[in-house]
This record gives C-alpha cells, sequence and structure tokens, in this order.
C-alpha cells in the first residue's frame, strides 16, 4: 500500500489547462482515468489528507504509486480522450458500463452495389445502415421475414450470392417470392436499389405511405377482377401491419429519441435503454455495472452516454435523449453528441406527459434487470459459498454464518413505528422465518427501538430453550412443527452504524447472549460495525461477502416498509372515517382491501364506494361528505421521512 505523498506532483507541475489524468500501480497498470476543466486543482484534491477522502478513493490513491496526465484543448476533447482510455485500459476503479457492442442490430448493407439486409453485432462500420439495437437476433430474423415478401431484397450471403449467380438459378428465396433475384438478372441494380430504398424509409419511420398505396393497389385491383393480385396486395398489407403492431408508437408527434432509465444500489447501477425512432419503440439494450467509484448520479449518467454514443455513427445519434437526471458536464456532452451526429442533439429531463410516462416504463425494465441480476448472482452456488467464507474471514468467526439475521426499523416521526426480522440460510432468503414486529413505546428513538426488538426476539429464543426437549431445541412436540423464534443465528445484521449495533449489544448482554455475533451496515458507506470497535471493516466493493449483507440488508429495509405502509393506510383509514355513523371495524376493513389507501378511496365516488361489500348507498355518500371535510394529508417517502410534492 503506498503513500500518496511518495508519488505526488509539485503543484507547479501541474497544467491549469483541461486534460485527462491517470493513475497507475506498481506493475504500470492503469487503476483510474479522470477528466478535469483543470488539472491543478483536480489532481491536488486527490492528495490531501487522506482521512477526508471517500473510502473508495482512499483505496484507489493507496493502490496507485504514479500519476500522469495529458493536456488537451477543450472540455470536449478531454470527454471524449477519457473515455477513449476507459474503454483502452479498462481501469479496475472506473464505473465498468458495458457497451451495448453484443446487441444485435438490424443492418443494410447500402454500400453495395446489391445492398444486403441481415443481423450485425459489434462495432457499426462505415456503408451500413443500422437499426435497432434488438434484444434478441430472432425478433429481428422474425420482422426481416415478414417484410420480404413486400421488399423482397436480397439477404443472402456473398458465398450464396456468387454461387446463385455462377449457375443461373435462384436460391429458395428468389423461387417463393421473397428475393428480387438480383443475382440470376431478374432486376437491375436499379430496381434491386429502390427496393431497398423503399425497405429503409419503411424502417426508419415512413410507414403511412406505404400502407395507404398497398391498400389503394389492392382495391383498385379488386375493381379490375383482379382477385389474384389483390389477395396477394392484402396478405401484404397484413404483414406490414403486423410488423407496425409490434413496434409500439408512443409519441404521436414521430420523435426520434433514445430514452434512458436508471435504478441503482451502493453497489451496481442497472440502465436501460429504449430507441424510439419515428415515434416508435424500435428497440430495447440496458447493461448493469458495478458502481467502482463514488461518483454520483449526474457522473452515472454522462459515463452512460458516453458508453452508448462515443463510437457511434451519425445515424445512431438521435437529435433527443432523455435522461432521468441531467449529466455532470451537459453542454460538453451536447457538443460532442451533435458532433457525432453532425446536426444538432438536445439531451432533456421530461417532467409530464408521455414522454415522463415512458421514461418511468424505461425504469422499470432497469428495475427488473437488477432484480435478475441480482436473483443470478444469488443462486449461484459457488458466489454464495465465497460470500460465507468471505464474511467468516473478515469478522473472524470460527464457522461460516449459515444462518443470518438481519433487523430494520421503520417509522414515520414518532408515529407507526415497525421493525422487521428477514433470516438467510446458506446465502438464500427463508422468508417463512421473516418476521414483524410493532415497537410497543411509541415516540422511541430508532436505537430504542432496535433495543426494544433484539429483546423481544432473543427473550423468545431463551424461552424456547427452556422448554427444551427430546424432540429437539427448535420443534413443537405437539405438532411437529418449527417453534417460532427458536432457531440461534450465527450472525445478526443491524440496519445502521454504531448507535444500532451498541443498543442490540447491550440487549444481548442484558440477556446474557454472549456467543452471537453482531455487525451493522452502515448505507451510505457500506462500512460493518463491529460492537466497541472505533474503526469498521472495509469489504471490497466487488466482495460477494459485502454483496450478500446488502442484499439481506435492502430485504430487510423492505419487508419493514411494506409493513409499515399498511399500518399507516390502515390508521389514516380509520381516523378519517370517525365521523361516519355505522361504519365499524369491518366495514373500514374492506374499504382497506378495496382501494388499498386514503388517496385512493378520496378519488372514488360514492357509486365506486357502494360497490364494496357491506357498504349501502347512503353510507358510501357519508364517506364521501367525510373525505371532503377532511384535508388530504400530504405524500411522505415512509423510508425516509421526507414530505414529497
Amino acid at each position: 500500500m503506498a503513500d500518496p505523498a511518495t508519488y505526488r506532483p509539485a503543484p507547479g507541475e501541474i497544467p491549469t489547462a483541461p486534460g485527462v489524468y491517470r493513475f497507475r500501480d506498481d506493475e504500470k497498470r492503469v487503476i483510474y482515468v479522470g477528466k478535469a476543466k483543470s488539472l491543478r486543482p483536480r489532481l491536488s484534491s486527490y492528495f490531501q489528507d487522506i482521512s477526508n477522502l471517500h473510502p473508495r478513493t482512499q483505496q484507489m490513491v493507496t493502490t496507485a504509486s504514479s500519476v500522469d496526465w495529458t493536456v488537451v484543448d477543450t472540455e470536449v476533447e478531454a470527454l471524449a480522450l477519457e473515455y477513449s482510455w476507459i474503454k483502452e485500459f479498462d481501469p479496475r476503479f472506473n464505473v465498468k458500463y458495458r457497451d451495448d457492442k453484443s446487441y444485435p442490430w438490424l443492418a443494410v448493407t447500402v454500400s453495395e452495389e446489391f445492398p444486403r439486409v441481415t443481423v450485425m453485432r459489434g462495432a457499426q462500420r462505415k456503408g451500413v445502415r443500422y437499426f435497432g439495437p434488438y434484444g434478441h437476433a430472432w425478433a429481428i430474423r422474425d420482422t426481416v421475414d415478414t417484410l420480404l415478401r413486400v421488399f423482397p431484397m436480397r439477404s443472402c450471403s456473398a458465398g450464396v450470392f456468387r454461387r446463385a449467380k455462377a449457375i443461373g438459378r435462384p436460391c429458395l428465396l428468389g423461387d417463393i417470392g421473397k428475393c428480387a433475384a438480383p443475382c440470376v438478372g431478374r432486376v437491375s441494380p436499379e430496381e434491386h436499389r429502390a427496393i431497398v430504398n423503399d425497405f429503409l424509409a419503411f424502417m426508419g419511420g415512413q410507414t403511412a405511405g406505404f400502407t395507404k398505396r398497398i391498400e389503394t393497389k389492392m382495391l383498385e385491383a379488386s375493381a379490375r377482377e383482379e382477385y389474384e393480385l389483390a389477395a396477394k396486395l392484402r396478405d401484404d398489407l397484413g404483414a406490414l401491419q403486423r410488423v407496425l403492431e409490434k413496434q409500439t408508437v408512443v409519441f404521436g408527434d414521430g420523435t426520434d429519441a433514445d430514452v434512458l432509465g436508471f435504478v441503482d444500489d451502493p453497489l451496481e447501477i442497472a440502465v436501460q435503454i429504449f430507441s424510439v425512432r419515428g415515434g416508435r419503440i424500435r428497440g430495447q439494450r440496458g447493461w448493469v455495472a458495478e458502481k467502482a467509484d463514488e461518483a454520483e448520479f449526474p457522473e452515472l449518467v454522462q459515463r452512460a452516454l458516453m458508453t452508448l454514443y462515443q463510437d457511434a455513427n451519425a445515424a445512431a445519434v438521435p437529435r433527443e435523449v432523455l435522461v432521468p437526471a441531467m449529466p455532470s458536464d451537459v453542454d460538453v456532452v451536447t457538443e460532442l453528441l451533435s458532433e457525432r451526429r453532425e446536426g444538432p442533439v438536445k439531451i432533456r429531463v421530461p417532467k409530464r406527459g408521455d414522454k415522463r410516462a415512458l421514461m418511468q416504463t424505461v425504469e422499470q425494465n432497469a428495475k427488473q434487470s437488477l432484480m435478475r441480476h441480482k436473483m443470478k448472482r444469488t443462486s449461484d452456488l459457488t458466489a454464495r459459498s465465497l460470500a460465507l467464507e468471505e464474511i467468516q474471514a473478515a469478522l473472524d468467526l470460527e464457522t461460516a454464518p449459515l444462518r443470518i439475521e438481519c433487523y430494520d426499523i421503520s417509522n414515520l416521526g414518532a408515529t407507526e413505528t415497525v421493525a422487521s426480522m428477514v433470516v438467510f440460510e446458506d446465502g438464500l432468503p427463508r422468508k417463512s422465518e421473516y418476521r414483524r414486529f410493532t415497537i410497543r413505546n411509541e415516540g422511541q428513538s430508532d436505537v430504542a427501538a432496535m433495543h426494544e426488538v433484539i429483546t423481544r426476539r432473543f427473550s423468545a429464543l431463551l424461552r424456547a430453550r427452556e422448554d427444551n426437549d427430546d424432540d429437539g431445541p427448535g420443534i413443537d412436540p405437539e405438532t411437529g412443527k418449527p417453534r417460532r423464534f427458536a432457531y440461534t443465528p450465527a450472525l445478526v445484521v443491524v440496519d445502521g452504524g454504531p448507535p444500532q449495533v451498541a443498543a442490540a449489544h447491550a440487549a444481548l448482554t442484558e440477556l446474557g447472549l454472549t456467543d452471537i455475533a453482531l455487525v451493522g451496515l452502515a448505507k451510505r458507506l457500506e462500512e460493518v460495525w463491529l460492537p466497541d470497535d472505533d474503526d469498521p471493516v472495509i469489504l471490497p466493493r466487488t466482495s460477494e461477502g459485502l454483496y450478500l449483507l446488502q442484499r439481506l440488508r435492502d430485504e430487510a429495509h423492505r419487508f419493514a416498509i411494506s409493513h409499515h405502509r399498511g399500518r399507516r393506510s390502515k390508521s389514516m383509514i380509520e381516523s378519517v372515517l370517525d365521523p361516519v355513523p355505522g361504519l365499524g371495524p369491518t366495514r373500514r376493513k374492506a374499504l382497506l382491501k378495496s382501494f388499498g389507501s386514503v388517496k385512493k378511496l378520496r378519488a372514488a365516488t360514492a357509486e365506486e364506494i357502494a360497490m364494496v361489500p357491506g357498504i349501502g348507498a347512503a353510507t358510501a355518500q357519508s364517506i364521501v361528505e367525510a373525505l371532503a371535510s377532511t384535508e388530504a394529508a400530504p405524500a411522505v417517502n415512509t423510508a425516509t421521512g421526507e414530505i414529497l410534492e
């Protein structure tokens, strides 16, 4: 581990011009790449008192043994060079955004004499027109197969084309009408180019003219009693409509845009992109990346944009890019994208309307992508075993913690305080063992609530030990089922830092339980705190052990929040409906089950409320009047207590 002072450049040696810098380790490998509007203040910030740096930055500067830089003329050049170096050196401390080169594209080789439509992957090439990208290659082939009956352009490889030309006989596609057979001269290069241009126009969003033209020709053929031609045109029209049905219309104004959605947690970030061309969704792609440094969200958005467009040709960059937050250097990124597109590009944050609704859909896809990624990682037996071994080594446990319990507190001010207990066994959730607690002493702090929960849970464990018999410590002899709270965990995790850990430790000590390992996981820096230790345990960011602890903490938080929201909705419905005569607990429960929240109940009409079993028309009208006479409570984020607008 190097001391940053040993390789710190002299302050006067660092220029004040824009540039890009590289930190290298002892083996001269690049471990971090960054850019700066002015190199001197940016690099100097890495060599301040190391205790003031973010833990991940501390790890980076102590791993490095040297730093160098390159001066450029403008911020745009610095941004472009930064991402070129990230791509070239793959530094371990930069966010590992995986680009979209593995995604399949529908491609047309427009530079060839007889252009070909095909599936392509990898870096985009000159002389090729791309559409997409698509999630799967089969989706492209299905679309092309449908459109070839309307636009019979070449789709065969160069070898098949040369062989057909040599023998003077087209392939099967030429015989069934899905290729105009330019290989044997059935159409001239100009005629084939016209077919290709129509195909490109249709894929580019100019669809209305083609469908209208084919429909007109079909009606004219039918009027002339050319029924076979009319039937073919009818089938062609159906083929076009099937393709259009698969490409959902999201913007009626024919917008060309890429819509980016992000979902992140302290360790990873998921990105999803919907490509909208001509108002229709043409493709979807995305990735999950590890957050290897302390970059803020605007910086993550900027890195995603650079990953998407740094090697893109002009046709792949849309006129508009919709993002959830502006990139950190929005003017520089906009200028760079405009250069790539050879035309103006707007970066916007949609606030309302169809574009905002589509962004929410993209964000939902990103959320699902991150969840699938986590589940895939969790299902890996090797990764789970490694996680338990890493936790055992980091916490100096005698054995791997096969049963881990995690606790979290959720409240809103001093009301409706609840707690959750989740259980992981062998690195997997054991949902039948999950428990919820309602804090009995309202008004106390999260620390006191944690003490109460730990006391109640492990008092039950002691009672189960006292009732131990020959059937085993966790088995009820009357039912043969496991007793509640009967199993001793190998590790207890609490959501929080030293105060929460101290409260839990005090509760265990008061009960005489000194053989149960205890840690706290602080959210902001993902630090692992042990009782009575002044310094936290820092697990590597890529550690499977940290990933497992984070999943435990997040699951406990989710479980607590869901319980808190349910209790809060129930109490609010009960309080606002107190003045309604004849509305007892049973009917209130039916209203809660039917509408779920006071907000939805306020939005309902008397007729809709009367449809709830046990609620008559008169009672429904009384409910509407009672809700109208009380002011709606503000929306509150129950995770943070923040009042939402």
